[in-house]
């Protein structure tokens, strides 16, 4: 009986991973040009800031942040407040912990799971900012990186999505602010 009822319970468990049909993402060719010009757009942007400054203008996550941007501009994950608040709010949780509790595998594992749930809670959830609790921990970063690259990487991120976006005749950037 017991044998029976953990088969069917398993049964079940397995069932919801098969997934039904197929992808519902919808690719054409100008929208991955249009994609492809935004990322190379703001990618470049940042990069060169960061050579012609002493601040760093660029991390890593900001290169999916512009997939989103610019593959995927209507989805609620790549609205401005996401970009913005998603990316401050985790690299912030990343900074706090960090200098509270250092760098082991519970502490970047805890400021994740803060992070997602500060991005949830405040309605700023940005896939691409769950990565900045780790990096700022494996970094071992001050708090300075809260501005340079996070704030003004973040903030040129969204000014180049609204133009490159909006010079898009089939595009409306952003579909929200708030």
């Amino acid at each position: 009986m017991t044998q029976l009822l953990n088969d069917k319970m398993n049964a079940g468990f397995f069932a919801k991973m098969k997934g039904q049909g197929r992808s519902p993402l919808k690719v054409d060719a100008h929208s991955m040009i249009v994609g492809g010009i935004g990322g190379f757009i703001t990618i470049s942007l940042l990069t060169l800031l960061s050579n012609w400054s002493s601040a760093l203008w660029l991390m890593a996550p900001f290169g999916a942040s512009c997939v989103l941007a610019f593959g995927l501009w209507e989805s609620p994950l790549s609205q401005p407040r996401n970009i913005i608040g998603g990316h401050f709010l985790s690299a912030l949780t990343g900074l706090v912990m960090f200098h509270l509790f250092g760098t082991h595998f519970w502490s970047m594992a805890l400021a994740t799971s803060l992070a997602i749930i500060l991005m949830m809670l405040t309605r700023t959830t940005h896939p691409p900012a769950g990565a900045n609790p780790v990096l700022v921990m494996l970094a071992g970063s001050g708090w300075s990186f809260l501005l340079t690259p996070v704030l003004s990487g973040s903030l040129i991120l969204v000014a180049a999505a609204l133009v490159i976006n909006n010079l898009d005749k089939r595009r409306k950037y952003p579909s929200f602010w708030l």
